[in-house]
């Protein structure tokens, strides 16, 4: 299966942004090694522009897309519908537990039109959501 990740803006920042919330290790560290244990082909792509994440998730020819949208989780109808009209499934993801944060992070925009979301568990979300797709 081709499996594209996909992270929003200020996630390039994984491992030096916000350390107590996201932790140290960077995203193309865990990223790596993410790849060396799964038998999936995994495709990676970051923007801090929303409109070239909406760009990315509508060409992309993928089985699946696990997206982590940052900030455009709690703002972005544009990338909700966006997710609703492509066909891949889209499974939302979160480092951080959204839930327990800023009253403002506690609405998604993006949970509606994916097929699951899991948050709160640092950098094993992505494999969380990953093993959706081993099925």
């Amino acid at each position: 299966m081709k499996i594209l990740i996909v992270n929003g803006p200020n996630l390039n920042l994984i491992g030096a942004r916000e350390t107590k919330i996201y932790g140290i290790e960077s995203f193309d560290s865990y990223f790596a090694s993410l790849q060396l244990e799964t038998s999936h082909e995994l495709r990676y792509y970051q923007s801090n522009i929303e409109g070239a994440l909406i760009d990315c998730l509508q060409e992309a020819k993928v089985d699946g897309i696990i997206l982590n949208a940052g900030a455009y989780t709690h703002t972005s109808i544009a990338l909700r519908d966006c997710i609703a009209a492509i066909e891949a499934p889209v499974i939302e993801v979160h480092i951080s537990n959204i839930a327990g944060r800023e009253s403002f992070r506690h609405e998604s925009f993006i949970s509606p039109v994916c097929v699951g979301c899991i948050f709160g568990f640092g950098l094993t979300s992505y494999q969380l959501a990953l093993s959706y797709f081993n099925k």
